[in-house]
């Protein structure tokens, strides 16, 4: 049984508002830096996946990727800088 399913109604609901925001104000993780060949912190604002990752890295956006084998986030700050910083490129969400 997860989380979720052990909550009654009104606790599940406030959960899933909690899950929310902390999803629409990002978390903040050590990801490799593509110029910089070495891990920096980034905070991860928007993840569909893991081919569909917006970062933000010293206040700009950029794509990123989810490694699974090595368990860390790869920001590509040298040619996925975001042109609008505000929409996800693959999948077009809006991203505060």
């Amino acid at each position: 049984m997860s989380t979720v399913e052990s909550l009654d109604a009104t606790e599940a609901i406030g959960t899933a508002n909690i899950i929310n925001t902390a999803k629409s104000q990002g978390f903040k993780v050590k990801a490799m830096i593509n110029s910089l060949k070495s891990f920096d912190g980034v905070t991860i604002l928007h993840e569909n996946g893991v081919n569909d990752v917006v970062a933000e890295y010293n206040g700009v956006r950029y794509t990123a990727i989810f490694n699974g084998f090595v368990c860390s986030h790869y920001v590509d700050d040298l040619y996925g800088r975001l042109p609008d910083q505000h929409h996800c490129p693959n999948c077009g969400a809006y991203i505060p």
